[in-house]
C-alpha cells in the first residue's frame, strides 16, 4: 500500500495521501486533542495514541499530521506511516458521522446575506482548495462590521506562514471582490 506523503508550509506539518477519499464530500475534521476525537473517528484515535501527534486534520482525501515541538519527524514519519497503512488495511471508517446540533437561523438583512454568500462562495471555490493543497482548511466563522472571522484548521493552524496567508492573500482577495469586507480576523475554532 502506497501512501504519499507532502511537506506543507508548515515544518511541524505532514500532509498524508492514502490515495483515496478521506472525508468524502462530508466536512472536514480538525483534531487538536485526544479528549476531541473520543467516538468521532478511529483513525485519528490511532494517530494520537502516537505520543508526538500534536494535531490530525482529516481533508476530503487527504490526513494532515502535526508533530509535536520537540519531535523528530525522522522518528515520528515511520510510526504515522505504520499507523496509517495498518488502520486502511482493516477497512475501517476514517470517520464516525455525528449528529450535528440543529444550527439556530438568525435572521440577517437581505444585503448582508448576499455579503455572506459571496464570502463564502469565494472562501469555497479560490482559497480552500489551494489551503487544501496545502494540508489545512479555512473556515467561515462570521462576518460583523466588515471584518470577516475565519478559524484555520489542519496545516495552516500554528503555522509560521499563515497570518501572511490571511493578510496578503485572503483578505486582499475578498476586500478586492468584495468591497464590504475591510478586514480578516483569525479566530480559534
Amino acid at each position: 500500500m502506497l501512501i504519499d506523503i507532502e511537506t506543507t508550509p508548515n515544518p511541524a506539518t505532514l500532509k498524508f495521501l492514502p490515495g483515496r477519499s478521506v472525508m468524502g464530500n462530508n466536512t472536514p475534521l480538525n483534531f487538536s486533542s485526544r479528549d476531541e476525537v473520543e467516538g468521532r473517528s478511529p483513525l485519528a484515535e490511532k494517530l494520537f495514541s502516537i505520543a508526538e501527534v500534536k494535531l490530525v486534520f482529516l481533508g476530503h482525501d487527504f490526513v494532515s499530521v502535526t508533530k509535536t515541538d520537540n519531535a523528530d519527524w525522522s522518528e515520528v514519519r515511520p510510526l504515522i506511516l505504520a499507523a496509517l497503512t495498518s488502520f486502511l488495511e482493516s477497512g475501517q471508517a476514517f470517520f464516525i458521522a455525528q449528529n450535528s446540533p440543529e444550527s439556530q437561523d438568525v435572521s440577517l438583512p437581505p444585503e448582508e446575506e448576499e455579503v455572506i454568500s459571496r464570502i463564502k462562495d469565494l472562501l469555497d471555490t479560490r482559497v480552500r482548495p489551494a489551503v487544501a493543497g496545502d494540508g489545512g482548511d479555512i473556515v467561515f466563522r462570521d462576518f460583523k462590521d466588515g471584518i470577516v472571522y475565519l478559524t484555520m484548521h489542519g496545516a495552516c493552524a500554528g503555522c509560521p506562514s499563515s497570518k501572511a496567508t490571511l493578510r496578503h492573500g485572503v483578505e486582499t482577495m475578498l476586500r478586492h471582490y468584495v468591497p464590504e469586507v475591510s478586514g480578516v480576523e483569525q479566530v480559534e475554532g
